[in-house]
């Protein structure tokens, strides 16, 4: 059981808070932020540390500018629509060096409940290799710190962890904002201490990204629903005719070994048992549904069928915890979202149970297919969330404090 110090736990009034977000936000060729659901998932711990009379300092990354400043990676829209969605001004420091003179002077002015955005943390090269001149430079800053960026959670970067190490040295508290609390207490303590019966289905392109998150899961699961590209490994395992579908011929011998385990531990493995296959990767594309094992040489499988989505929302029946990453089938393309979108609904129609979405392409799935809001928790990160569900600790939970 993972229990760290919370925002509610600590004391901010009158002292300078810096808190690591998660701002890694999609913006357009104007600049414009086309997802702000990172900016709004951050609102409540921001809003809490404000109203409790802290001095609030936000950091996060955006994009990838390898060390350098490059300005289309500039934080500024952040600071604009935060200052927005917080109904208050968020001072925006811009400093080519992160923690220089302009962001200096924007700290030594504010009063309590005064919010300074820092600019982009990989704009110094330092930062994901968690250096410690950096770590130093972001320590100097403040008195707490404040991590609710899931997202980089599984990276130990200056921002997230190094500077944890340096406020406590100091003496200072390092807590977890809501949002981390949020995937610690779903992802990390829902799969380690789950209410049975236990479903977890995983979806998405390869077993080879999966394979400890699926022998981690063999553990613990009750059932473990198999769809998505990963699929056809599964059945080419057993002999089967895949034809032109995803296909990792390496991992043959290791999708059988994982059966061999699930049968040993009494857990359920199901694969599909129709597939929806098309003869180009279209939604244009001729399609037409197939049993298992027969799947023409000149076509590929880009959805579970009918009766497999049959099978699995009737394995996802009376579930109690449901732990669901990576789709069913191509659900960008409409014609092969249908998968996606029954496995979706069986989530959506159960009643008393704790339904988890693992980030990435899964949470995107949901969300574009309105299914979003009848979900107990959608993760906000991708690789994070997975290794969560493989058991990993991750960097930037651990160097939170316990409490």
């Amino acid at each position: 059981m993972l229990n760290k110090k919370s925002v509610d736990d600590i004391n901010v009034n009158g002292k300078k808070v810096l808190v690591r977000c998660d701002f890694n936000v999609p913006l357009d060729a104007d600049l414009n932020i086309t997802d702000e659901n990172r900016l709004v998932a951050a609102l409540p711990t921001i809003k809490k540390l404000i109203g409790d009379g802290g001095k609030v300092i936000l950091c996060s990354h955006l994009g990838k500018p390898k060390g350098e400043p490059k300005p289309e990676l500039s934080l500024a829209p952040v600071a604009k629509r935060l200052t927005e969605l917080l109904g208050q001004e968020v001072k925006f420091a811009p400093d080519n060096n992160v923690v220089g003179e302009n962001a200096k002077a924007a700290i030594d002015a504010m009063n309590n409940g005064d919010v300074v955005l820092l600019e982009n943390t990989r704009y110094r090269a330092e930062e994901t290799k968690n250096g410690e001149a950096f770590s130093k430079d972001l320590a100097s800053i403040a008195d707490l710190f404040v991590n609710d960026a899931f997202g980089t959670a599984h990276r130990a970067h200056c921002s997230n962890v190094g500077v944890a190490d340096e406020i406590r040295a100091k003496g200072g508290d390092c807590a977890v904002g809501y949002l981390m609390q949020k995937e610690i207490d779903f992802l990390g303590n829902a799969v380690n201490n789950p209410e049975r019966p236990f479903v977890a289905i995983l979806g998405g392109a390869k077993v080879s990204s999966k394979i400890p998150v699926i022998n981690n899961l063999l553990d613990k699961v009750d059932t473990l629903i198999i769809g998505g590209g990963m699929a056809y490994t599964f059945m080419a395992a057993h002999g089967e005719e895949t034809g032109k579908s995803l296909l990792e011929e390496d991992y043959k011998q290791y999708a059988l070994d994982m059966e061999k385990k699930a049968e040993e531990k009494g857990v359920k493995l199901l694969i599909p048992i129709d597939t929806v296959v098309a003869d180009d990767f279209s939604n244009d594309a001729n399609f037409k549904t197939v049993g298992r094992g027969e799947i023409p040489a000149d076509m590929e499988g880009l959805d579970i069928g009918e009766k497999t989505s049959e099978l699995f929302a009737n394995a996802i029946k009376g579930a109690k915890t449901v732990v669901w990453n990576g789709p069913m089938g191509c659900f960008e393309m409409p014609n092969f979202a249908k998968g996606t979108v029954k496995v979706a609904e069986a989530l959506a129609e159960l009643e008393g149970a704790t339904t988890i979405i693992g980030g990435g392409d899964s949470a995107a799935a949901c969300n574009q297919l309105g299914f979003g809001d009848k979900m107990t928790h959608i993760s906000t990160g991708g690789g994070a969330s997975l290794e969560f569900l493989e058991g990993k600790e991750l960097p930037g939970v651990v160097a939170a404090d316990n409490k």
